[in-house]
Order: structure tokens, then sequence, then C-alpha cells
């Protein structure tokens, strides 16, 4: 199993079938499917689980990966190269678990997959966009030295109101 990092009691790791049943289970919460794109099924359930399983298990090179926290999988991160004119760019999406939330844990993963994207995927800028009311995510961003980038008024709409969208990115500082 692919490992791409560990931080203390956290690792972030290629996921597994054996993460699937956790994967339905915390990705089947109007509080963490609020936060994402409409194209993450909401409800979710196991077969929405395996679907995308089916998806990323043979990524090369791997971009999808499981948040493992004190042993147990609390929720994914991964990113999407560009293609074209932004092939040296990558979007970094995440979730986590909600009786996971407020413990440092997507801090750290962020970190993790950051240092992977630049090191070894040699991403020159990773970039995530961010629905305006979700201040966590703007604070996990912005504590790992994303910067934000633009605000694009009313850019988005989610449940059936418009909102803006928050652009933050990070450029690799090895270049």
């Amino acid at each position: 199993m692919l490992i791409i990092g560990i931080d203390n009691d956290v690792i972030v790791r290629e996921i597994t079938e054996k993460d699937l049943h956790k994967l339905a289970q915390y990705a089947n919460n109007k509080n963490v499917s609020t936060n994402l794109r409409d194209t993450f099924p909401s409800p979710y359930t196991l077969q929405d689980a395996d679907n995308y399983y089916q998806i990323i298990k043979n990524e090369n090179p791997k971009t999808t990966f499981a948040i493992e926290y004190k042993g147990e999988y609390v929720g994914n991160i991964g990113l999407v190269p560009g293609t074209d004119v932004y092939r040296n760019s990558a979007e970094l999406g995440f979730f986590i678990g909600e009786p996971f939330w407020n413990r440092g844990i997507t801090s750290k993963s962020v970190n993790i997959i950051t240092t992977y994207g630049f090191e070894q995927l040699k991403i020159v800028r990773i970039f995530s966009t961010v629905f305006e009311f979700n201040k966590a995510s703007q604070r996990v961003l912005e504590k790992c030295g994303f910067e934000k980038e633009a605000v694009s008024k009313k850019a988005i709409i989610k449940n059936g109101v418009i909102y803006d969208e928050i652009r933050y990115a990070k450029i690799n500082p090895n270049l």
C-alpha cells in the first residue's frame, strides 16, 4: 500500500476496499456534502463508494488518497492534475468525516499532499476553490500557507442558493 506521508497520528495513504464502508458512512452526511460539489452524491451509498473506488484504484500516478487518523480511515484527499496549458497545476480537494472535525487532521493532510504534489509529481501550482460559507476549509488552507488569490462573485450555486467562490493557491517553493 502506498503511503505518501505521515505526520504523527495522521497518515495519507492509498484508498483500499476496506475503507469503503467508512467512506460511505462519513460521506453520507449533509454537513459534509454541503461543502462539496454536486457531483459528490448525496445521499452517499456503499455503491457510490465502490463506484468511486473503481475509478481511482488504477490511477497512475496516484493522486487520490485516504486520510487515516490513529489507524482509522476518516476521509479523502486528492489532487486533480490540470491538462493542456494547465498541466503544471493541480486542484486540491478534501473531505473529512464530521466526527473528526477540528482536530488538525485536515491541515496535516493538506501539508502532506502538497509536499507530495510538489516533490513527487513536480506540480508548480496547487489550488483549491472553497464556497464562501466554508470557513473551516478557508482556515485550513491559510494555515497551510495557501494564499487567497480571488473571490469570484456569485460563481456557484449550492442547494438553490448562489454564493461566492474563493480560490486559494500555493506555488512550489522549490522552483
